[in-house]
């Protein structure tokens, strides 16, 4: 199990993390969103001990991350902000990753080398960013960590690449129970893979919910009455957003459905509809309002 437990980090006077909690079950998808500077990537360097905590702690299986190279072992990690050595090529960051990881799998990294086709003779360096990102991948996979860190994975990759990296991630999660942490803003396709999802705000985690759970318990709906019961704060109900149209309303509510559907039919709508919800809006409705922040 992946934990942290009010963590607190802070830049120059600036509070990136503020007490954030975090948990992560073994063997699952974790989608970790926000917006930019909510303090994802500082979270995520801490559970890859790049970063130590100013309070609070961070533990795989009950260990502290920080400046434990046994631990760390076990852990693949691919940032947003890649680096490679100039120098060095597919063939020759294969021997340094082999030499590092007594978990080091030749067989896999033949088969993925193969799988996305990259010349392993090329400079990595000179590889487009999109390439750059699948090299790391490889090396990642090759480690066959038991826990996997991915910062913005496959932002900017093509949807053929993008489908087969996450079925590598899915396969390795099912058959090796490999835990995954993943942050990204392409919440279409964490909706199809994650297990279970942490909205970061402000440092702070505002949600965090097995995915079915988080939409079974956020509802969109569209009303309409006939009389003053129009004013949506007379409903009695948790409402994170709002739209009028006419005398149509449109209401994003937080709570049990059973509840809201109760509490709204109490009230003899006119018009009673439930609406598809995307894992994309409830982001955004959850964390609406929200400003960027400096991001670390």
């Amino acid at each position: 199990m992946v934990q942290i437990e009010n963590l607190t980090k802070t830049f120059d006077g600036f509070t990136a993390l503020n007490k954030l909690n975090l948990n992560i079950k073994k063997g699952s998808i974790y989608g970790l969103v926000g917006i930019n500077g909510s303090g994802k990537t500082t979270a995520i360097k801490h559970l890859a001990g790049i970063y130590r905590q100013d309070g609070g702690s961070v533990c795989i299986n009950g260990i502290p991350v920080y400046d434990n190279a046994a631990l760390k072992a076990k852990v693949g990690f691919i940032s947003d902000e890649l680096y490679f050595f100039p120098q060095y090529n597919i063939k020759s960051l294969r021997r340094f990753f082999s030499g590092l990881y007594s978990t080091w799998n030749d067989e896999r990294f033949n088969k993925l080398l193969e799988m996305f086709n990259l010349d392993p003779k090329r400079k990595v360096s000179k590889f487009s960013k999109g390439m750059q990102k699948q090299a790391a991948f490889i090396f990642a996979m090759s480690i066959m960590p038991e826990f996997l860190l991915l910062d913005e994975p496959i932002d900017g990759l093509d949807p053929i690449v993008r489908r087969l990296i996450l079925q590598e991630i899915i396969d390795d999660v099912a058959e090796r129970e490999m835990t995954v942490l993943v942050s990204s803003h392409n919440l279409k396709e964490m909706d199809g893979i994650c297990d279970s999802i942490g909205i970061i705000k402000n440092g702070r985690m505002v949600i965090e919910r097995d995915l079915d759970d988080l939409k079974s318990d956020v509802h969109k709906v569209q009303l309409a009455f006939a009389g003053d019961e129009t004013q949506s704060d007379l409903l009695g109900l948790d409402i994170l957003h709002e739209e009028s149209r006419g005398s149509i309303k449109m209401l994003v509510i937080r709570g049990k459905e059973d509840e809201v559907v109760e509490r709204i039919n109490s009230f003899n709508p006119l018009i009673f509809d439930r609406l598809p919800l995307t894992l994309e809006e409830i982001f955004v409705y959850e964390t609406e309002g929200a400003t960027d922040e400096i991001p670390y």
